[in-house]
C-alpha cells in the first residue's frame, strides 16, 4: 500500500477511493508544488465508459468488487452518441451485442438502431449504478513496480471547457483499458493537394445524415462498412455518391438463408476448420450477391474469416449498397492521385469535381499516447 498518505488522514477505505495527497492547487500542473492530487483506488481503474467499460464495471460490481471508471468525454457511450450517423443500425443481431447480465428490452428489433443502442447503454449504466468520472482524460498510465501499483494521471475538466482542469493521480493494483479500437479518427497521410481543396472535407465521425448533401456530388474515400453505409445513405437522400476502392475486399450478405452471417460463422467454426467455413460463406455469398468483381469490388484470395483472424480487417456486411453499385447509383472509382481545388485526380488520370469529400478511413486507438511502459524502472 502506498505510504504517501498525509499525516492525520484515516486509513484507506476498502470500498471507496481515498485521497492520499490533496495537491497544491487547481492548475493543470498540479498546483504551486507541481504535485497532483493523489487518490488510492481499492479496485480496478477502468479507462473508457463505452460498452466494454460498462460491462466490466457491471460484472465487477455483481461480484462485490468496486471500481473507478474514467471517461474523457461528458457522457457514457460518447463514440456512439457523438461520432455515428443518425440512420445507423447495428450490423449484428442484438443477441451478439447485448452486455452481460442485461438483455435488450422486449420489443427491440433484431438489428437495433443507433438511438436504441444508446438508450440501452444509458439504462445499463443506470441499472448497475455505474457513475464514471466524466471529462477525465488520462494523460499517462504506468506501472510502478516499486510499490506494486498503477499510477494513472488524469486531467479532470470539471467545467467541460478546459478552463478548470486539474491533475489527479489515481493509484490502483489493476488497470482495465476499455477505450476500444475506434477512439480517434484516422486521416490519410501524404495525399498531394489536400490543403488546396476548397470543398467540404470531413471524416465519417462527423457525418450525421445524407439529406445535408442532397443534390451534391460527394466522394467517399474508403469502402469498408462505414464507407459502404455512408455511400448508401447519401444515395438514398438525393446525393450523387462516388466511392473510392483501392484494395480488394470481401462483401458478404448480412444474412444467409434468413440467418445472420455472423451467427452462422460462429456456429460453423465450432465444428469446422476456418478455411472450410470461409469456402462455405463465399459459396453462398456468390449465390446471393453474384460476382462483385464485375462491379469494381475484387475479392482477396484469402477468405474473410482468415483475413479477420490474421489482420483484424472486418469483411463488409452489405445492407443495400451493392444493388446501388450494380445500378450505377453509387459509382466505384479508383484511388486518389491528388486533390485539386475543386475535386480530385484519380490514379487513372481522370479528374472530377466534388462538392464534398468524406473520409471513411477508419479509426485508431489512442492507448499508445498514454499507456507507458518501464518509466519507473
Amino acid at each position: 500500500m502506498p505510504t504517501s498518505r498525509e499525516e492525520g488522514q484515516a486509513e484507506p477505505d476498502e470500498h471507496h477511493p481515498t485521497i492520499l495527497h490533496r495537491g497544491g492547487g487547481g492548475d493543470a500542473a498540479g498546483g504551486s508544488g507541481g504535485r497532483p492530487r493523489q487518490v488510492w483506488v481499492p479496485g480496478p481503474v477502468i479507462v473508457g465508459a463505452g460498452p466494454s467499460g460498462l460491462a466490466t464495471a457491471a460484472c465487477l460490481k455483481a461480484r462485490g468488487v468496486p471500481s473507478l471508471m474514467l471517461e474523457k468525454d461528458s457522457c457514457v457511450a460518447a463514440s456512439w452518441r457523438h461520432r455515428t450517423y443518425e440512420r445507423l443500425r447495428l450490423h449484428l443481431p442484438r443477441c451478439f451485442c447485448e452486455l452481460p447480465l442485461a438483455p435488450f428490452p422486449p420489443g427491440t428489433p433484431p438489428y437495433p438502431t443507433r438511438d436504441q443502442f444508446i438508450a440501452y447503454l444509458d439504462d445499463y449504466a443506470r441499472v448497475f449504478g455505474i457513475q464514471p468520472h466524466l471529462n477525465a482524460r488520462v494523460h499517462r498510465a504506468a506501472y510502478d513496480a516499486a510499490i506494486g501499483f498503477w499510477r494513472v494521471t488524469v486531467k479532470e475538466d470539471s467545467g467541460g471547457d478546459g478552463a478548470t482542469a486539474a491533475n489527479t493521480e489515481f493509484l490502483s493494483r489493476w488497470l482495465v483499458v476499455a477505450t476500444g479500437e475506434n477512439a480517434e479518427p484516422a486521416w490519410p497521410e501524404g495525399v498531394e493537394g489536400m490543403d488546396t481543396y476548397r470543398g467540404v472535407a470531413m471524416h465519417t465521425s462527423s457525418y450525421k445524415k445524407g439529406d445535408e448533401f442532397r443534390g451534391k456530388n460527394v466522394l467517399v474515400v474508403g469502402c469498408g462498412n462505414s464507407g459502404m453505409e455512408v455511400s448508401l445513405d447519401l444515395c438514398n437522400n438525393g446525393a450523387k455518391a462516388s466511392m473510392v476502392v483501392r484494395d480488394k475486399l470481401h462483401v458478404l450478405p448480412r444474412e444467409i438463408l434468413g440467418v445472420s452471417t455472423f451467427g452462422l460463422s460462429v456456429f460453423l467454426l465450432r465444428w469446422l476448420p476456418i478455411k472450410l467455413v470461409d469456402s462455405l460463406l463465399l459459396f453462398f455469398t456468390r449465390l446471393i450477391l453474384g460476382d462483385t468483381e464485375k462491379h469494381g469490388l475484387p475479392r482477396p484470395k484469402i477468405g474473410p474469416l482468415q483475413i479477420k483472424a490474421s489482420t483484424g480487417k472486418t469483411p463488409v456486411l452489405d445492407i443495400g449498397a451493392l444493388p446501388k453499385i450494380r445500378s450505377g447509383e453509387i459509382k466505384v472509382v479508383p484511388a486518389i492521385q491528388r486533390f485539386t481545388e475543386n475535386g480530385v485526380e484519380f490514379v487513372d488520370g481522370h479528374q472530377e469535381d466534388f462538392d464534398a469529400v468524406i473520409f471513411a478511413t477508419g479509426y485508431k486507438s489512442n492507448v499508445p499516447s498514454w499507456l507507458k511502459l518501464n518509466i519507473y524502472g
